[in-house]
């Protein structure tokens, strides 16, 4: 019935005239009619008589940095709310007198009286723990916050969170922090690319600072693009999507940027293995303006090529190829006056490979970069918007010299977003959240130069293509009694490229409480991604294209529906979550066999679509009190797709359904943080997970030419992803000593990634082995390739 409902929904519709209007409401599904309905119904439920509006900032103590995603609580009257990205937050309370209360991670639970006689302004200032702790909290609310939370499938996690954990290198990673969470997977082995609920890599849209980031990626995809000590925190919506997000299927990363210190200037860095880092923040004018600017280098390609220096001219060697990476990440704060506030974000990143030897060069450089303006505006107790322009792009380049030629292969997307919210906090129980937006897209897709120093030979290739992108939402947070609250919104898109789609996209979760310490959660959302990401492997690579849609290529659509139960016990030391999801996705891309992907200017031609499945379960358990704190998290999934053609040469594994490469069964991971004492933190992290689907030869035809000699042999393939690799997984440990610094704070952070040394797979190819002396072929033999050993690695963390 799920499946049924919105399957015949209209993506594709060119409003050229009133009766393709007509037509478009006229083949709506009653349930989305309903849906429409039940919102107009609530919005227009009347105020409770008599209640006004208790509104304020909350900030950090020290810093006077505002704190977003602060829970503000009134437990009197079992309501509550969190603050927006402003640090600002409201309620709506009757007459009388009140115990309010406000908490985030890593600082103490305010706790404060305020008598309530109209509409008033109540800041708070949060403290830093007191209490060690409180620091090693593994979310930023409270277990019993996050059992009243209307909202479902959202992980938030901090970077002293982060931090806590063993890393890669010792290169802390918000990205893979987050894969250790149920219905989250990587790619592979030291990946921090994401594979939500059975999504690809493309489906997962990445903002920072509200600013979208295409490839959040360095090292071909082991680090992510975010750098530990300029994030504050990053906030991880599997499903249940509120109506202000859009343009993917499967999550929403939002990433959101630390800002300036306000009271003192303070810098923040580390030295690790491969890579330093340094921050900056502080104010410009006090109270008024702050600044932060970030920096983070890699050095590995500093002892590569003295290595290459100190062997020049040898015989036989072999250079290594030169590689690194750096980013930038600045933010500049200006409050204009107690209404308004000015912020300007930006990022800067870029990987470099090289290589190089007397008759050979190939470069290939890529990177995102970004930059935001936005203006905050508090008309009055109970509005407040946000209005900001954003220019983001994603380019890659591989240069390439042979002899006398060269080469040269580009592609990019950028784009200039201009985009407003609003809240509207309300009376009776009402939030309000509402906005619009419009995103002006450029593409290069493929673009080609070739040529020779001698201007014997020369040409081109490739296209670019522009297009318009834009979306409107409305959205209520309603909280109907003390049990009940719903969030529930609706998302017109729309997309233009040559031909114009539009699409409404429906959202609803749901939370009832049966008892003080167990509730009930559902969702339902349906969401569209009208830029595809044009990939010819399973793992996200620099040199995948994104692609827009097009008269031919349709727009990708899921519909996901989510419930689940979440329990509190053992005196509010440990909360219990279980979630069922279904995930249904049309228009998904693949290639048909043997396509042309490089240089190809009808690259449309070489695509097959077909539907996505995504089933499973997620158990979690987490544990945030004591000395002891972690989770324990297990999902049971299923991830297929089926691509059919008219052509059945075209259709891939026969039309049939099959797994996906990153399908995976069981998936399994638990993570403790045990605090040996006030400056040692013990951290463990162990992960499995089943092997990743992929393809093998099961035969292989030899041809021969008419002399008998062997001219080919042809491999034959099975059903698609018909084998499986081994298990995957891997126990890390780390040790977090803190010094005693004469000025500020410091540590040293210990890792040991694998550490018992597991060979855990990363792909497998087939070695034709050979007889010595007549050299012909006596079997292929399947081969294993993995990528790290055990892996120990020390950082030393500084702050003043």
């Amino acid at each position: 019935m799920v499946e049924q409902f919105g399957s015949d929904f209209i993506m594709q519709i060119g409003f050229s005239n009133f009766e393709t209007l007509q037509k478009f409401f006229s083949q709506m599904r009653y349930s989305y009619y309903c849906l429409f309905l039940l919102f107009l119904i609530l919005l227009a439920v009347p105020a409770a008589a008599k209640n006004y509006m208790l509104s304020g900032i909350v900030r950090a103590a020290g810093t006077n940095e505002v704190l977003v995603g602060a829970t503000v609580a009134v437990p009197g009257l079992q309501t509550g709310t969190t603050t927006n990205e402003g640090g600002f937050y409201s309620l709506a309370l009757p007459q009388g007198t009140y115990t309010v209360q406000a908490s985030y991670i890593g600082y103490d639970t305010f706790s404060g009286s305020i008598r309530v006689t109209g509409n008033q302004t109540y800041n708070i200032t949060l403290a830093p723990a007191s209490n060690e702790l409180q620091v090693v909290e593994i979310e930023a609310q409270t277990l019993r916050q996050k059992l009243n939370d209307t909202r479902m499938s959202v992980e938030k996690l901090t970077t002293k969170e982060a931090k806590l954990l063993p890393a890669l290198f010792g290169e802390v990673d918000l990205i893979k922090t987050l894969q250790l969470k149920p219905g989250v997977q990587s790619g592979g082995e030291g990946s921090s690319g994401l594979y939500v609920r059975g999504g690809g890599p493309d489906q997962n849209l990445v903002l920072l600072d509200d600013a979208l980031i295409y490839n959040p990626s360095h090292l071909f995809g082991f680090f992510s693009v975010f750098n530990s000590d300029a994030v504050k925190s990053v906030e991880l919506y599997k499903g249940g999507f509120p109506a202000q997000f859009g343009g993917r299927l499967s999550s929403v990363v939002d990433v959101d940027m630390a800002s300036g210190n306000n009271e003192r200037v303070q810098a923040t860095g580390g030295l690790g293995l491969i890579s330093s880092r340094l921050t900056l923040d502080g104010p410009i004018v006090k109270d008024k303006a702050t600044f932060l600017i970030s920096g983070r280098r890699t050095y590995v390609d500093i002892f590569t090529r003295q290595l290459n220096r100190i062997n020049e001219g040898k015989k036989d060697y072999s250079p290594i190829p030169d590689y690194y990476f750096y980013d930038l990440n600045g933010k500049l704060n200006y409050k204009i006056g107690e209404k308004d506030e000015l912020i300007l974000s930006s990022y800067w990143g870029r990987d470099f490979f090289t290589f190089k030897d007397d008759d050979f060069r190939i470069g290939f450089d890529w990177g995102n970069s970004m930059a935001s303006l936005s203006w905050r505006h508090k008309y009055n107790d109970r509005l407040y918007s946000t209005t900001s322009a954003g220019i983001t792009k994603y380019k890659y380049a591989i240069n390439n010299e042979i002899d006398i030629f060269s080469f040269k292969l580009t592609s990019d997307i950028e784009d200039y977003t201009l985009k407003t919210d609003f809240d509207l906090f309300l009376t009776g129980g009402h939030s309000i959240k509402f906005g619009a937006s419009a995103t002006r897209h450029y593409f290069t897709v493929g673009r080609l130069n070739f040529d020779s120093d001698d201007n014997s030979l020369s040409f081109g290739a490739g296209n670019d293509y522009d297009a318009t992108e834009f979306g409107a939402y409305v959205a209520d947070d309603y909280q109907v009694n003390a049990r009940l609250s719903l969030n529930y919104g609706l998302r017109f898109s729309g997309f233009n490229n040559g031909k114009t789609y539009f699409a409404l996209e429906p959202r609803v979760a749901a939370k009832y409480n049966l008892s003080e310490n167990t509730s009930l959660k559902g969702s339902f959302a349906s969401m569209m991604q009208y830029v595809h990401l044009v990939a010819n492997s399973g793992a996200s690579l620099p040199t995948d294209v994104w692609y827009p849609s097009s008269a031919y290529v349709k727009p990708q659509r899921s519909q996901q529906v989510a419930a689940g139960v979440s329990h509190l016990f053992g005196d509010g030391k440990f909360l219990f979550t279980n979630e069922v999801y279904y995930k249904w996705m049309e228009r998904q891309i693949d290639f048909r066999d043997g396509a042309n992907l490089f240089v190809n200017d009808d690259l449309e031609a070489e695509f097959l679509f077909g539907k996505g499945r995504s089933y499973g379960n997620e158990v979690y358990l987490e544990k945030i009190k004591g000395r002891t704190t972690g989770w324990v998290g297990y999902t049971l999934s299923w991830t297929y797709r089926k691509f059919d053609s008219e052509d059945p040469a075209d259709a891939i594994n026969n039309g049939n359904w099959f797994p996906t490469r990153y399908d995976r069964r069981h998936d399994l991971s638990v993570v403790l943080l045990h605090q040996l004492s006030k400056r040692l933190n013990l951290t463990g992290a162990f992960t499995y997970g089943t092997g990743n689907a992929f393809s093998l030869p099961v035969a292989r035809f030899a041809f021969q030419d008419v002399q008998g000699q062997r001219s080919s042999v042809v491999p034959v393939y099975s059903e698609r992803n018909g084998f499986r690799l081994a298990p995957n997984h891997r126990l890390d440990l780390g040790l977090v000593w803190k010094l005693n610094p004469k000025r500020g704070s410091a540590d040293l952070t210990f890792s040991v990634y694998n550490a018992y040394n597991r060979r855990n797979p990363y792909f497998v190819y087939f070695d034709q082995i050979e007889d010595e002396e007549s050299g012909q072929t006596l079997k292929f033999q399947a081969k294993q390739v993995s990528l790290f050993p055990t892996i120990p690695s020390v950082t030393y963390n500084f702050k003043f």
